[in-house]
């Protein structure tokens, strides 16, 4: 079965000609034009993939974004015509795992989505006896990709997750923002370190009872983060 990609755009022809060219490379595409099509489209299919503008009628790409992390951990790319730094960060703090800034080109789109799907696809293709990683009282199941605190599930983004497993994997290893960026952004990316920031924020967010006194993910101030072992 082929994947499935959702194109959301307000813009009628943006959406025509991002549908066209997915289409042609064997992608199945839905679409939507508001905010409130989008949701629908996203809790009734499972996607591979959902591109999401930011500027959206009746509810935007941020609260769109938002509202899917509350039922899937599906890639979700923005696209905005914003150049500002602080509204791309925005985006990936909502649960977003990438942005592409308007105007695009429609091969740069569609390399970042062939990179994204080469990733997660190998990842659900991986098995191994040793996917279990026990941490403190924290249970990381790497074949399933849940996290578990004390029993309890912890509901993480795709990003969130990875960078869990990278640091838990191999704790007391300091990882810089750029080592970080290259090992869960694998492809070519575009945004700044501070991307790191808002991931691990979240992250710590989620599974510190305290997060600004952490006991999993600590910050070794002017280097970078680490998984305290």
């Amino acid at each position: 079965m082929g994947k499935k990609v959702l194109v959301v755009d307000d813009e009628k022809l943006i959406v025509k000609g991002i549908r066209f060219s997915l289409m042609q490379d064997g992608l199945e595409v839905d679409c939507a034009y508001d905010g409130e099509e989008a949701l629908e489209l996203a809790k009734k299919n499972a996607y591979d993939l959902v591109l999401l503008d930011v500027m959206l009628p009746k509810l935007d790409g941020f609260e769109v974004c938002q509202q899917i992390r509350e039922f899937s951990d599906v890639p979700i790319v923005m696209l905005t015509a914003k150049g500002e730094d602080m509204d791309k960060i925005l985006g990936l703090e909502y649960g977003a795992d990438d942005y592409i800034t308007k105007p695009f080109n429609i091969l740069e789109v569609k390399a970042r989505i062939k990179a994204i799907m080469r990733r997660t696809g190998k990842k659900e293709e991986k098995i191994d006896d040793s996917n279990i990683l026990i941490k403190h009282d924290m249970k990381i199941d790497r074949e399933s990709r849940r996290v578990f605190i004390e029993g309890k599930e912890i509901n993480l983004t795709a990003k969130e997750f990875d960078l869990l497993e990278i640091l838990a994997t191999n704790p007391d290893k300091v990882y810089s923002r750029e080592q970080l960026l290259n090992l869960v952004w694998k492809y070519e990316y575009a945004g700044d370190a501070r991307t790191v920031d808002v991931h691990i924020r979240r992250l710590r967010e989620k599974i510190e009872k305290v997060p600004s006194n952490p006991k999993y993910v600590f910050t070794k101030w002017g280097v970078g983060y680490y998984f305290k072992g």
